[in-house]
């Protein structure tokens, strides 16, 4: 594929070209409203956009403006600040449109129901189409003209129509700002598309097809904001059951795990929806995919998600048709404004403070219980209270996606719940064990004494150290069960704080076991633990063992972190396991592989993502990044190029644990 090696050299990124940072002080000289605003630039941009049309591309769009300029001065950024919270970088993100509005009806349909704004930025967004048409008659490429003459005017009628109209709505939402954009059940909406006419192709033919447009979602990326380089977003999900309870892995489903695995690139990532009712087969083909070395595909469990977003207060019709947002979170297409990242709890924050402050007094395990519920209590209530009048820069565009009842997605949708993160469980629960075991029922030692040894790092403390680092109970140990009684402890007082709670857009908050980059960021904040993890030691990622956890395997630790009671902390956030890529060159890994996720998916797991890596050859990375460069792994709730990480996210994954398959 010559499209394949050109977007994989950078060559299209010539065609770039920056754009002055002058509509700020403009818009603010003309008193322009935020709307107005984002409307006038997204008409600049698509203006500025030059059509090429790659070498054997069939999927085409691609950005030519190589940033996007601000439209506030910071001056009033800061006022807007001083009056509204501010999530991020104040557009929409992490939501997952309902594409198939949009593709079923065509954007002049679209038009003639929408306000100036909306029909300003349709017309510009036609305008580049025609543009590209143009183009691709001139270099005789009748093909994507003729595509071009329905999308975006018209529904599509076509699987091929379908898949460039696709590519045109995802590039517009970026466009206009929104970020972490993801892509919903694709095989879901874009099935009916597939079947009008799949079968004039062969599978070698779709799968090539796929593979052209999964590329698309490559081509601009890099310019996509994230903390870091490839956390953009980009998920797509595949699978799960509907509100009927049929299964929706179709043809189209497994091509697209083929495409993806014949790119071997960081997008789209992958998401499986499945139960303990899918078959074997399609566990084997995911984990067919995950020996690709990707780190995808994401399982997410129907069995504990479908019914948690009940409990939740969504429809049944809506938690059955559920996606994820940019890494893991749960969010219905269309229908959820759900800011399902807004916050972060740290349970190693909540155990030191009950160490300095309470534990001294903590004669026995219940009192223990008493001071961490009710600092959990104290985190969340503060978490809950700092979110008021949450406001986002409008986005017409976007609205066009969702059940907006205020006019504006940015004025929230049916849903508009907030999700928190609740980040180093394991460096938590481990630190409460060693509590329990050494201080109230052994009396090793005093409360005094393990908090003076943690202050001073475990400084001429080896011998504690060594106790606490290498024999105290460690969640997804063998004699971890002490450890996962805190676990599922901290988790079911960690959903209690939350339950009841209602904020500032009317929705609730959700509880959720992701860290994203708190794992180095909460980390950070605190020094060493009662555990053994030492000062600026990161936690383990997501819903992890410790990284010094002497774990026996894959088993112990799946039967250790399935103990909680995970449909009431359904935000999101999977168990992160991490394979030795050598693994994968047995015949039988993937029937293996297999087995492990659904032996997982049967003991009630919410969510699991696995990795296959190497250590000898990521420290070689380290040293050779030029030898590397298409070298993926997976961090939190997404993959990247591991030489374009920073490097404390490097070590992270260097120093996570492989496990082998038995």
């Amino acid at each position: 594929m010559k499209y394949y090696d050109y977007i994989l050299s950078g060559a299209h990124k010539a065609y770039r070209k920056e754009v002055p940072e002058t509509l700020a002080e403009a818009y603010a000289a003309e008193n322009l409203a935020p709307i107005e605003r984002i409307t006038r630039r997204f008409e600049y941009l698509c203006s500025l956009q030059e059509p090429h049309i790659l070498p054997e591309q069939q999927i085409v769009f691609m950005r030519t403006t190589a940033n996007s300029p601000a439209i506030f001065t910071d001056a009033e950024w800061e006022e807007i600040g001083k009056k509204h919270f501010i999530h991020e970088l104040g557009f929409m993100s992490n939501v997952t449109p309902d594409y198939d509005r949009i593709l079923s009806k065509g954007l002049l349909a679209l038009r003639e129901e929408t306000d100036e704004y909306g029909k300003r930025e349709i017309d510009a967004l036609i305008a580049l189409s025609d543009k590209y048409a143009e183009e691709a008659k001139r270099v005789g490429r009748d093909d994507v003209a003729e595509v071009l003459a329905t999308v975006p005017r018209y529904p599509a009628k076509n699987f091929r129509e379908a898949l460039q109209f696709f590519r045109i709505l995802h590039y517009a939402l970026w466009l206009e700002g929104t970020y972490h954009v993801t892509c919903g059940r694709f095989d879901c909406y874009m099935y009916p598309y597939f079947a009008m006419d799949g079968d004039k192709y062969t599978d070698d033919e779709l799968v090539l097809l796929l593979r052209d447009f999964f590329l698309s979602f490559n081509v601009d990326s890099d310019m996509y904001p994230g903390v870091q380089q490839g956390d953009n977003g980009q998920s797509m999900v595949l699978g799960g059951v509907d509100e009927k309870g049929n299964d929706r892995f179709t043809r189209l489903s497994e091509l697209c795990l083929l495409a993806s695995a014949g790119n071997k690139l960081i997008d789209p990532k992958i998401n499986m929806r499945v139960s303990k009712d899918t078959p074997m087969d399609y566990f084997v083909k995911g984990s067919r995919l995950t020996a690709v070395g990707m780190g995808f595909p994401q399982y997410s469990n129907d069995d504990i998600v479908i019914p948690a977003l009940e409990k939740l207060g969504y429809s049944h019709e809506d938690a059955c048709n559920y996606g994820v947002a940019a890494c893991w979170e749960f969010i219905v297409p269309g229908r959820g404004c759900d800011v399902a990242n807004i916050a972060a709890l740290s349970f190693p924050k909540i155990v030191d403070e009950v160490l300095h402050e309470d534990f001294v007094s903590a004669g026995d395990k219940e009192t223990l219980k008493n001071f961490v519920s009710a600092r959990i209590q104290a985190a969340c209530d503060k978490i809950t209270a700092s979110v008021k009048d949450l406001w986002f820069i409008p986005a017409p565009f976007l609205s066009f996606f969702f059940d907006t009842p205020t006019g504006n997605i940015a004025g929230g949708s049916i849903y508009n719940n907030f999700g928190v993160h609740g980040t180093g469980l394991s460096t938590a629960a481990d630190s409460l064990a060693a509590m329990e075991t050494y201080v109230l029922k052994e009396k090793r030692f005093t409360a005094a004494e393990l908090t003076a040894a943690v202050d001073a790092n475990f400084a001429d403390n080896s011998e504690i150290l060594a106790l606490l680092r290498n024999e105290a109970p460690k969640m997804g140990c063998e004699n971890g069960e002490l450890a996962d009684e805190w676990g599922v402890f901290l988790l079911a007082a960690f959903a209690k704080a939350l339950e009841g709670k209602t904020n500032c857009r009317g929705g609730i908050w959700r509880a959720g076991t992701g860290s994203a980059m708190y794992y180095l960021w909460h980390a950070a904040e605190i020094g060493a633990s009662p555990d053994g993890r030492r000062k600026d030691e990161p936690f383990g990622t997501n819903y992890s063992p410790s990284l010094f956890a002497r774990t026996a395997g894959p088993v112990s630790v799946i039967r250790s972190f399935t103990k909680p009671a995970l449909i009431n902390n359904c935000n999101g956030g999977p168990l992160t396991l991490e394979f030795d890529s050598s693994v994968f060159q047995a015949e039988d890994s993937a029937e293996k592989l297999a087995a492990l996720v659904k032996y997982y998916i049967n003991l009630g797991g919410h969510q699991l993502q696995l990795n296959s890596i190497s250590k000898e050859t990521l420290l070689d990375a380290q040293i050779h990044p030029e030898l590397y460069q298409r070298l993926i792994v997976r961090i939190w709730g997404w993959s990247a190029y591991f030489v374009e990480l920073d490097k404390p996210y490097q070590d992270h994954v260097i120093a996570r644990h492989e496990y082998a398959l038995s």
